[in-house]
């Protein structure tokens, strides 16, 4: 028990100050990119704080916290290997599975904040600070879409190639219904716009053909107007960064069901992070097994080389994960392996070091 104290408070303590160091100079840096948009939007320091930063810093500590819980524990167990205080350890009848107990005690303890903050905390924090940026246009690039093709319901499809965000109109706008694979309907319109107060749509310039086996119906409104109820909104027409990483736990799962009806193309970058949120916590076991492996031996030259080693599996990780993002929503990899991808890979490393660790 005073070992399983002495590492958990080794453990703990330089992960906090491992990850404080890391989150500060995080947001140094970011206060020195972003400094001009402050300025430049008139923000209030209560706006930049509690609105920008309260998303930001939840957001990288969440994002941080498995790699830098790796590069703490090789730090300081590396450390005990060179100062010779693992040996008498495992020479007192300590088992290699017994001296692990209290890492991965800490090792869960992360997960359970990580899980829960995944889960409930981060999606919110984020809304924060991406209501902020859109609000205040820190993106300059157009976030709408162009060439958007819409599946309503079974019989329904829309199809719209142009939006304009700031007037909430839409260009060349098509409607199409069919009864099974037959055409009944078809509107043509040059503009659609959507009313936020009477949440409608207007169809201006319209023509609509209606089909009844060989015979057709033209029905001409160039100069008239439709006012109409369609299961869309203008969200469906704007795509910003990270915008399903702000939608809480359940409005994702309804934007996945309603997504998978619609077919719009973003059902696999909604089921990736949906699945991360369950999965990524995991890495605090994965990296704490391996950090725990490839430190615990004492070598030549102190804790220069176990550090260095960590600090290349840290960009191996990185690297591994985003190619399964990549993978997961522009090729045709499961999402669900895609986020399994990392831990999976380097909890078999972890698995084959721990098997050469000092016993």
């Amino acid at each position: 028990m005073v070992i399983d104290r002495y590492i958990i408070k080794k453990y703990l303590g330089t992960f906090v100050f491992t990850l404080g160091i890391f989150v500060i100079v995080t947001v140094v840096f970011d206060v020195s990119e972003h400094l001009d948009n402050f300025l430049k939007t008139h923000s209030t320091i209560q706006e930049i704080a509690f609105k920008y930063y309260a998303g930001f810093i939840p957001f990288y500590i969440n994002l941080l916290s498995p790699l830098i819980n790796f590069l703490a524990v090789i730090y300081f167990t590396a450390k005990m290997a060179n100062q010779t205080e693992i040996v008498p350890i495992l020479s007192g009848k300590a088992s290699f599975n017994r001296f692990l107990r209290p890492y991965f005690i800490c090792a869960t303890l992360i997960f359970v904040v990580s899980f829960f903050a995944n889960i409930y905390l981060i999606p919110f924090t984020n809304r924060l600070k991406i209501t902020y940026e859109n609000s205040h246009s820190f993106n300059a690039d157009d976030p709408t879409k162009s060439e958007v093709h819409i599946q309503l319901d079974k019989h329904t499809f829309v199809y719209l190639q142009a939006y304009d965000n700031t007037i909430h109109t839409g260009y060349q706008f098509v409607l199409e219904k069919f009864n099974g694979d037959q055409l009944k309907e078809k509107l043509t319109a040059n503009t659609i716009a959507y009313d936020s107060l009477k949440r409608i749509w207007s169809i201006k310039g319209y023509q609509i053909k209606y089909v009844n086996g060989l015979k057709e119906k033209w029905v001409d409104g160039t100069l008239k107007q439709i006012d109409t109820v369609l299961d869309m909104r203008p969200t469906d027409f704007i795509v910003y960064d990270n915008q399903y990483s702000a939608m809480s736990t359940s409005d994702l799962g309804r934007a996945i069901t309603k997504e998978e009806i619609r077919g719009t193309g973003a059902l696999k970058e909604m089921r990736y992070e949906k699945y991360r949120r369950f999965i990524y916590p995991l890495s605090s076991y994965v990296l704490t097994l391996i950090g725990v492996s490839i430190s615990s031996r004492r070598v030549r030259g102190g804790i220069g080389l176990p550090l260095g080693i960590g600090i290349f599996l840290c960009f191996a990780y990185i690297i591994v994960d985003k190619f399964a993002l990549v993978f997961a929503v522009k090729g045709d990899f499961p999402p669900i392996i895609a986020v399994c991808l990392p831990n999976g890979l380097f909890g078999l490393v972890g698995l084959y070091l721990l098997s050469k660790a000092p016993k």
